[in-house]
């Protein structure tokens, strides 16, 4: 009895030392990262850029466009999501996306039942693309779902010309 005693505060110390390394998955995921691979938000990559910094950490890798940021245990819609990429500022789309663990069929179920939305099948190829009003799309990736919102960028404001001042 008195060695279980001397065991528990270091056993206590090592759960506290394990979690606080490791991240949790904010209970905002849903509502932004759902909200934006569904485009029903404006799509804002420096805004998703900073949201998964904050609660993922650091992005594992720089590919294809955009920031591939590790999203071990988050889940939409019943979904287990893996990953989540945000463009940079090299493409001339501004999108958010994310890796489902399941197929672009099973993804596409999960998110009817959940959501209410439904996608289309955009093309007649063995991997169709399937989309959504307002834009968002569901791809095969290997074996399972990737799931986006890309959006054009917006070209900057145009700037008046300069005002000539006429010599008197």
């Amino acid at each position: 009895m008195r060695r279980a005693g001397r065991l528990l505060p270091g056993a206590v110390l090592a759960l506290l030392c394990a979690s606080a390394g490791a991240q949790s998955v904010p209970t905002t995921f849903g509502t932004i990262v759902g909200n934006g691979l569904l485009c029903r938000d404006h799509t804002d990559n420096l805004y998703y850029y900073n949201y998964l910094v904050k609660h993922f950490g650091n992005w594992y890798k720089h590919e294809g466009g955009a920031y591939w940021f590790r999203t071990a245990g988050a889940s939409l819609w019943g979904t287990d999501i893996s990953e989540v990429m945000v463009s940079d500022d090299t493409s001339t789309y501004i999108f958010v996306g994310a890796v489902a663990e399941t197929t672009p069929e099973n993804l596409e179920k999960a998110i009817i039942q959940q959501v209410g939305t439904h996608y289309t099948v955009i093309d007649t190829s063995a991997y169709p693309v399937r989309e959504a009003k307002p834009a968002s799309r569901i791809v095969y990736f290997d074996t399972k779902a990737k799931i986006y919102c890309a959006k054009f960028k917006p070209l900057p404001p145009v700037q008046p010309p300069p005002v000539r001042q006429q010599l008197k």
